[in-house]
């Protein structure tokens, strides 16, 4: 729903000037992004300690880590949102959503506290009837078990139940939880085409969603 990649990169080369470590590209970020934050963090350290010994880099990385983890949370808090822009298509495709009497759920792997406020600052968040994070559940994406924990809490069969994602990690999600999945063709999909992956159909924008409307209880956006 939201391109992020500038947050991304402001709060991790704010953290890693905090640790006197060398700065990262965007472009060097996007195929780390979709597995949650501590993926992210160890392997954008991973990335800026590529130069060193592989044994005496993990041993860094995990002595690093917990100062990582404090400074790129309070940078991102920080800058939740303020360098990030609502992808096109995506207000229409939820109040279409909403308009046909469908309740929605957010799924995310980002933790629940940037997750909120990032919808909340994008004028997103009232189209949800519920918002979980990484964190809300023991797993993450693309364990089935925080889309299995969605549809309970929406009262949804899951072969009832689109996930309406852009990535593998949504696609494995969906498949492995017995619901139908729509990816959309924008995002950051590990550096690969999203195309690719096993799904039910595919969308270049979310105001695109009218042929699924009839076939589901409730979407869920991840």
């Amino acid at each position: 729903m939201v391109d992020t990649m500038g947050d991304f990169s402001e709060a991790l080369n704010r953290m890693l000037r905090d640790l006197n470590l060398p700065g990262i590209e965007a472009c060097q970020i996007e195929n780390m992004v979709g597995k949650g934050s501590e993926h992210l963090l160890r392997s954008v350290l991973n990335h800026v300690l590529a130069p060193m010994d592989k044994a005496q880099a993990a041993i860094k990385i995990e002595a690093l880590f917990p100062q990582a983890w404090t400074r790129y949370q309070h940078h991102y808090l920080q800058i939740n949102g303020s360098h990030s822009t609502v992808y096109p298509g995506v207000v229409q495709g939820l109040q279409a959503l909403r308009g046909a009497g469908l309740p929605l759920a957010c799924l995310t792997n980002k933790p629940l506290s940037f997750a909120r406020p990032l919808l909340q600052s994008k004028g997103l968040e009232g189209f949800f009837a519920y918002v979980f994070g990484g964190d809300s559940f023991e797993r993450k994406k693309p364990d089935p078990l925080p889309l299995t924990k969605t549809c309970e809490a929406l009262g949804t069969a899951p072969a009832r139940t689109v996930m309406l994602g852009d990535s593998s990690n949504d696609a494995q999600a969906a498949r492995a939880a017995g619901c139908p999945v729509v990816l959309v063709t924008y995002g950051y999909n590990h550096g690969h085409p999203v195309r690719q992956v096993d799904a039910d159909g595919y969308v270049d924008s979310l105001a695109e969603l009218g042929p699924w409307l009839a076939a589901v209880q409730a979407p869920t956006l991840g």
